[in-house]
């Protein structure tokens, strides 16, 4: 499957999903230095792959008709300084829920650990723009998810199916935070329990064969 194909594959499944309405939310994925990414304006159930223009890390247009999502420049930010070779941002409800109304999102359960544990909510600022890519830089240090605050999520993988995965495991880790929050108080995993779950990772139980 070529690169375009899959940002129509997952932008098709974001929406069946919920994680996006209209015309909101954007996807990239790289190979080498060039990086295929979701046109701006478009929705993504009805993209097909000639719609998808490619750019390369420095940010021209390499190939395409249409112009690339207005949240490139964080895309390629995001290149830049990390291993990422695809992204994934959504709008979704539960993560734009607690991008709205915290600074972080604290481990309520060990699967946090896969995107790095707490995952940051970056600080506001207009889409598009240099400030936001540097803001959401700085909160994916480390980190394979991260918050933007009053506007959505973003995710990083090594595939674009890696990406993705992540993005429905962020949203799922929000939802459970958000309900949590409508019976009382969540309880927090602290740091001891989770370097249990890693060293219980590293170690899995073996069980002898008869």
């Amino acid at each position: 499957m070529s690169l375009r194909e899959q940002l129509c594959e997952y932008g098709r499944r974001a929406v069946e999903l919920g994680l996006v309405i209209g015309t909101s939310g954007n996807l990239s994925v790289r190979q080498g230095d060039l990086v295929a990414v979701t046109p701006s304006g478009a929705a993504l159930d009805r993209l097909t792959p000639e719609m998808c223009p490619i750019v390369d890390v420095e940010g021209y247009l390499v190939e395409g008709e249409l112009q690339p999502s207005s949240e490139t420049p964080m895309h390629l930010a995001v290149y830049e300084t990390t291993d990422a070779q695809a992204i994934v941002h959504t709008h979704s409800v539960f993560g734009t829920v607690v991008a709205t109304t915290m600074t972080e999102l604290p481990p309520v359960h060990y699967n946090a650990l896969l995107l790095g544990g707490v995952v940051r909510v970056a600080e506001y600022a207009t889409y598009g723009t240099p400030e936001l890519a540097a803001n959401v830089r700085a909160a994916l240090t480390g980190k394979r998810a991260a918050l933007m605050a009053n506007h959505g999520g973003v995710t990083i993988g090594a595939t674009l199916e890696e990406a993705f995965e992540a993005t429905r495991l962020l949203e799922w880790l929000c939802e459970v935070y958000v309900r949590g929050l409508g019976v009382g108080k969540p309880t927090i995993l602290t740091d001891e329990q989770l370097a249990a779950v890693v060293e219980r990772a590293c170690n899995p139980p073996q069980f002898p064969r008869r």
